[in-house]
Parts: structure tokens; C-alpha cells; sequence
């Protein structure tokens, strides 16, 4: 049998260039050929425990086995350590109330970001006594729909009022009232209006090659046909939204109705004991100033 030393020598100048199901056969390989007591010497050779060099001994020696050897993946499926927020759930839980209160986005795309830094956020966690990276936040928001964007030169100096933040939290606060006592919270607003016709429209469609669709070479508003005005309502413990279109003007009695078809044909069912509902709007257009008529 060789001597340890050769056996060590032998394998420093090969493992580095192995993965780790490469490693195990190759030592597995190598006991096997030297016969009794190839296992221990291997083993104190390669820095492998003895149980490793019989599970790959066991691959080599069992033909269902070596065929799943043949394929990329190093270790069986559902191996290695669960991840972090899986051994913990709450500390998922935790992350998404402290991210809730501050985020940002256009209610129109299912993309959000996070003021909060991740190195924040870790911090912040790690004070109230969990163990966790930045970059394991960085995946578990991005498996969440958030993404890191830059900021966006959209504002003008002097027009953000200095209490627009306990604003916003104090409209938070009272979602998660309302919520918690099972009332009806909705989000509401008039979405891009569209003319009604045969007018260009972007976007490709499916048609017999040579035959598109004929539209109107100008967009001149025909005052013979009104346009079409979508009005959202937004359940936002439901995350189910509802459309309204109107043809004639987006007016607050337009929003009143389209509110109050709403609550008749989904809110209702759906909160039958509620006794109070929260509206959240921008207070622009037809939804400046409007009265709720039950």
C-alpha cells in the first residue's frame, strides 16, 4: 500500500482541479484499488470523512445510482444547508413589515423598491436579533418583485411638503387598521383614457402575412365619439382590482358610481360585516373633492 505522504502529494496536485462529486469518486476510486484499509488511508490522505468515501463507493458499485452520476448536478437534489428563510420564517415576515411602510413605485407596474438599504435592513434585523446578510435581503427582495433602481430627476425644488412623510405613515397606519378589523381598504383612480375607433395603437398582433390591421393615419379626435374612461378600483387586501368605463366625463359622480358598482358587485360579498371603507386617492381630477353616498 502506498505511504500516506505519496497518497497526500498525489491528491494535492489532482483535487484542485476537481468539484466535489469528482472528489468523492476519485477517492472512492483510489480505495478501491489499494483493497483493505484503502478507506482509511484515502480518507486521512484526501481530508474526506470515512462515511463520504462509502457513499461514493456505494455510487460506483450500483448501476441506478451511476446513471444519475452522469448528470451536471454535484449533489442529490433537496441536499445542503435549507436556506435562511426557510429554518425561519418569521424572520421573512419581519423583513416584509419593515420594507411595507416605505415603499415606493408606480401602482401601474408589478415592479417595487425599498428606501431602505439592504445593509440597513441587516442591521436592523440584526438589532432585533437576527442573523442575516445583506446579500441573502438582496435575494429574498428580489424574489419578492423588488429591484434596485437609481433615483429619477422628477421633482422641483420646494415642492415636497416637510410633513409628506408622517403623511405617508400616517396613512399606513390607518390601512393596517382598517385591515386588521377586516374593513374593506380600496385604491382608486381614472386610468388613460382611449378613443374609441380605428385608431393606431402600439404593439404587434398575430394577422395573415400581407393583411394588417387598417387604421386611421391621424389621431383627430372624432367629437361624434366619445373616449373611453377606465376608472380602477383596487382591493388592497384582496389584490383584486376592478374597471369601470364610462364614455361621457370623468366627473366625481362618475367616481362616486364607479365606487358604488364596485362595493355592490365585489365588495360587498366579499366584506358582507363591514361597517366602514377606506379610500386612498391622489385628490386630483374627479376624485379632488367628492362625496360617498352610500
Amino acid at each position: 500500500m502506498p505511504q500516506p505522504k505519496f497518497l497526500k502529494k498525489k491528491f494535492l496536485s489532482l483535487l484542485p482541479y476537481l468539484n466535489e462529486k469528482q472528489k468523492r469518486i476519485a477517492a472512492a476510486v483510489e480505495a478501491r484499488s489499494l483493497g483493505y484499509g484503502g478507506i482509511s488511508a484515502v480518507a486521512e490522505a484526501v481530508g474526506l470523512s470515512r462515511t463520504t468515501i462509502h457513499q461514493a463507493l456505494e455510487e460506483l458499485n450500483r448501476p441506478a445510482i451511476r446513471s444519475r452520476l452522469k448528470s451536471d448536478r454535484i449533489r442529490s437534489g433537496g441536499g445542503g444547508r435549507k436556506r435562511i428563510f426557510i429554518q425561519n420564517p418569521s424572520l421573512l415576515k419581519r423583513l416584509k413589515s419593515l420594507v411595507e411602510s416605505t415603499t415606493r413605485g408606480d401602482p401601474m407596474s408589478p415592479l417595487l423598491w425599498t428606501s431602505k438599504s439592504t445593509r440597513h435592513l441587516a442591521r436592523t434585523l440584526a438589532a432585533e436579533g437576527f442573523s442575516v446578510s445583506y446579500r441573502v435581503i438582496a435575494e429574498a427582495l428580489r424574489e419578492m418583485n423588488y429591484s434596485l433602481q437609481a433615483n429619477s430627476k422628477t421633482l422641483e425644488e420646494g415642492s415636497s411638503h416637510p410633513g409628506r412623510d408622517r403623511q405617508f405613515h400616517r396613512l399606513n397606519g390607518s390601512v393596517s387598521g382598517f385591515l386588521k378589523e377586516e374593513n374593506p381598504v380600496i385604491s382608486v383612480d381614472t386610468k388613460k383614457k382611449e378613443l374609441i375607433g380605428r385608431y393606431h395603437n402600439k404593439g404587434r398582433e398575430w394577422r395573415p402575412r400581407g393583411e394588417p390591421e387598417k387604421v386611421l393615419v391621424h389621431d383627430f379626435i372624432d367629437p361624434d365619439v366619445p373616449k373611453a374612461i377606465p376608472y380602477g378600483v383596487y382591493d388592497v387586501k384582496k389584490n383584486e382590482g376592478w374597471v369601470n368605463v364610462g364614455c361621457d366625463h370623468d366627473t366625481a359622480a362618475f367616481a362616486v358610481a364607479s365606487i358604488r358598482r364596485w362595493w355592490h358587485a365585489m365588495g360587498k360579498p366579499a366584506y358582507p360585516e363591514a361597517r366602514k371603507l377606506l379610500i386612498c386617492a391622489d385628490s386630483g381630477g374627479s376624485i379632488g373633492c367628492f362625496p360617498i353616498s352610500a
